[in-house]
């Protein structure tokens, strides 16, 4: 697609340069460690609270050895309040394989980035563009919108065919000449437009450089791209959180099953019923008056609304519950991996 004898390519990577984000960390570095650990902190999450956690996890693992050596437990409660809890998991698993199986150096193909655990073709895209000048495609969120209204791609996303086309459209429209420069010029531009200019709502077409050759805005109606139909199923869940505290502020944790919700998290006795709380508390020789009613209140998740309803419990300096725990204080459990909900909460009441 061209606009005169100016390509797709030419004019993304114009205005980055012009009017592109370059403030942020990881945009100053063609490091393939500090790319990478941005690409995945920014899966489904803000820039402005991934900022913090980047710098923090640079600060305590400033390189990929640094960070496959470290244990788990650290990394999990690093990451803690970021959410998305098998991202962090991922990204000490692929760590430890870049470091046993490349002499921690990050390969510099796509598909050999794609191999790595939690690595996905978009992001194993963005490292090689940004880091190696490959000529890969992103399809991101914001990319995704940029390319479909562009193209006027109209095809239901939600059928893997359709994907690969628009993956196909993606890989065809990328720079040709001058890669060193332009791959990670034209993958941030991208980036940046649908950020920045191509938004969801209220796209600013008028200040796009590829207004011209945009289908959507000549059809009047970008906010129909891109084309989705598979719909996430919400569902609800009510838990009982037992929060099991000490005179000195120590705190009751176990750590949560390796899948599902929090999966491999510190967390307080959690209970699916109110009637399976009460079994433990008499189990536990707690009496009524050692409980506390704490207000319940909403976790939302991508796909599920955790209805939360804490029962706090005051026991004795010796009291040891049954179950496979550890008593945590203040200075431990604020170090460690929590769900950043459970965390708010103590904070609160300890």
């Amino acid at each position: 697609m061209t606009s005169g004898s100016e390509t797709v390519a030419t004019l993304v990577v114009r205005w980055q340069a012009a009017h592109g984000r370059s403030h942020l960390p990881w945009q100053q570095t063609r490091d393939p460690y500090r790319v990478w650990l941005s690409e995945i902190m920014l899966q489904q999450t803000q820039v402005a609270t991934v900022l913090e956690y980047y710098e923090r996890f640079l600060r305590r693992f400033p390189d990929v050895t640094a960070l496959a050596q470290a244990s788990q437990e650290d990394v999990m409660g690093l990451w803690s309040g970021l959410g998305y809890y098998s991202r962090a998991r991922n990204l000490h698993k692929c760590a430890q394989v870049v470091v046993s199986q490349y002499g921690g150096r990050f390969p510099e193909t796509v598909e050999l980035l794609s191999g790595l655990p939690g690595i996905g073709r978009s992001t194993a895209g963005a490292i090689a563009a940004f880091c190696f000048s490959q000529r890969a495609a992103i399809l991101d969120a914001n990319v995704r919108r940029v390319l479909t209204r562009l193209l006027g791609f109209d095809s239901d996303l939600a059928v893997a065919k359709h994907e690969r086309e628009l993956w196909a459209h993606a890989e065809a429209l990328l720079p040709t000449s001058d890669l060193h420069r332009a791959m990670p010029g034209y993958t941030q531009g991208m980036m940046d437009l649908g950020a920045v200019v191509c938004t969801p709502r209220n796209p600013q077409c008028l200040t796009c450089p590829l207004m011209d050759l945009c289908v959507a805005r000549k059809q009047g109606q970008p906010e129909h791209y891109p084309v989705k139909t598979r719909k996430l199923i919400r569902r609800s869940e009510s838990w009982w959180l037992l929060v099991m505290r000490r005179p000195d502020g120590s705190v009751w944790l176990e750590v949560r099953p390796s899948k599902g919700i929090w999966a491999g998290l510190h967390c307080v006795p959690v209970f699916a019923e109110w009637a399976l709380l009460q079994d433990a508390i008499k189990t536990w020789g707690l009496g009524s008056e050692d409980l506390e009613d704490i207000e319940p209140f909403v976790h939302v998740l991508t796909h599920r609304d955790l209805h939360l309803h804490p029962i706090a419990a005051t026991v004795p300096e010796g009291y040891i519950p049954k179950g496979a725990g550890h008593w945590f204080s203040p200075e431990q459990w604020v170090q460690a991996g929590l769900p950043a909900p459970l965390r708010k909460l103590l904070e609160r009441l300890v």
